[in-house]
């Protein structure tokens, strides 16, 4: 499961929106606001590059959906129909699922059929999709 932003916020919320008891205080505070801040920071890029990259990822995932229809079905073709009218994250998220179901379904025609040259293309967005989901992590303080 990949947590979603608005979860991830929720959780940084209700890490913070009742006091500690006292046996947690001193090192395990410490950690707790740590893994909040490191959360904050990653939630922050995703808000920054994530519809952005749920778009561009569905679009790429329908070209080449559409592209394959010809040489593997009219059910590619229906899959890669369409366009993201609502970008909510939400919204993005459950279309993208549906396509990557799509995409994966085709890989594994264009396996079966030993088809080399759309196994690669499929393999560079993979690569392209990880690329553009990406979160930099800082570099972190040693204890």
């Amino acid at each position: 499961m990949t947590p979603s932003l608005p979860d991830i916020l929720v959780g940084n919320f209700l890490c913070f929106a009742e006091p500690p008891p006292p046996e947690s205080a001193g090192e395990f505070m410490a950690g707790k606001v740590g893994v909040v801040a490191l959360l904050s920071l990653l939630a922050a890029q995703e808000a920054e590059r994530g519809l952005s990259a749920r778009v561009w990822e569905n679009a790429a995932i329908r070209a080449v959906l559409t592209e394959a229809a010809q040489a593997y079905g009219a059910a590619f073709a229906e899959a890669g129909a369409g366009a993201d009218v609502d970008v909510t994250l939400s919204a993005l998220d459950r279309t993208n699922a549906a396509l990557r179901r799509s995409l994966i379904a085709l890989h594994e025609a264009v396996e079966a059929a030993d088809d080399t040259t759309r196994d690669h293309a499929i393999l560079r967005l993979y690569g392209a999709m990880a690329y553009a989901r990406r979160l930099d992590m800082p570099p972190l303080p040693g204890r």
